[in-house]
């Protein structure tokens, strides 16, 4: 398996982190892409990836972007050390990046900035796009329709809208990123559903680690801090297999070689 999106910079992992990278060997995780979320993430993803690539862990590959959240404090100086660290081969795409309007960390004409300039920087570099998107569906489509023609690749990551939504984002040739969300009972449901309308060269399958953790694993299973680890990444290939009708071998299998395309990763990868 591959978990595209992991926050392995994260406090979260800052005491164990080689132990949690032997874990996630260990149930058949392979690669781990490390979600870059802001320019300091990003150079810390960077040298998680160069540093614990190999071994008896996962590869790591990483992202460079700047999350929504921290869209106030984008600069042409961040969009510089972006562009310098996106030519590292372990950095396989330009984000995490795009809206939130949920939470509203940064203010909104901010965020459109910001997430224009990185668009802008990933059709510069003939890059993929790792997206973020949270009750800002309008405005984000919007955005994306104009520079979708520019772009090699993007994907929408942790999905959790409606079959509307899904619709609109397909149809804009976007690929689909799955979480544990589809294993919360209280939340999660409308995704058993939809997996099922997602092409499967366009779906992958993701952690979000340290958050997220799947409800679906046994209790006996579940750290007691709550704390979500690559090595989870099985369950949420299992909830997607179940809602497809699909055995898990063949969705491993399928994510895998959706996962390799998207990225272009490397065949020792």
């Amino acid at each position: 398996m591959i978990d595209i999106g992991s926050n392995l910079a994260s406090k979260a992992f800052r005491e164990d982190l080689d132990t949690v990278l032997r874990h996630a060997r260990r149930t058949n995780v392979t690669a781990i892409v490390a979600t870059g979320t802001s320019e300091s993430v990003s150079r810390a993803v960077l040298e998680i990836a160069r540093e614990k690539s190999y071994g008896d862990g996962p590869r790591i590959f990483s992202t460079a972007g700047i999350h929504p959240h921290h869209a106030k404090d984008f600069s042409r100086s961040s969009a510089d050390a972006l562009r310098a660290m996106a030519c590292n081969p372990e950095v396989r795409a330009i984000g995490e990046c795009g809206l939130d309007f949920d939470r509203n960390f940064s203010p909104r004409d901010a965020q459109l900035r910001c997430f224009d300039a990185q668009l802008e920087l990933a059709a510069d570099l003939a890059m993929p796009v790792f997206l973020h998107e949270r009750a800002a569906e309008d405005d984000f489509s919007a955005v994306l329709s104009r520079f979708r023609p520019r772009l090699t690749r993007a994907v929408v990551h942790c999905f959790t809208g409606t079959g509307e939504t899904l619709a609109r984002y397909l149809d804009l040739d976007l690929h689909i990123g799955i979480t544990g969300w589809i294993c919360d009972e209280r939340r999660g449901t409308h995704l058993v559903e939809l997996v099922r309308r997602i092409p499967s060269d366009r779906m992958m399958i993701e952690t979000d680690a340290p958050y997220i953790l799947p409800r679906s694993m046994p209790r006996a299973e579940r750290p007691r801090t709550g704390r979500n680890e690559p090595r989870f990444l099985r369950w949420v290939l299992k909830a997607v297999a179940e809602a497809r009708g699909e055995a898990e071998a063949d969705l491993e299998r399928a994510t895998v070689a959706t996962t390799n395309a998207f990225f272009d990763l490397p065949a020792d990868a």
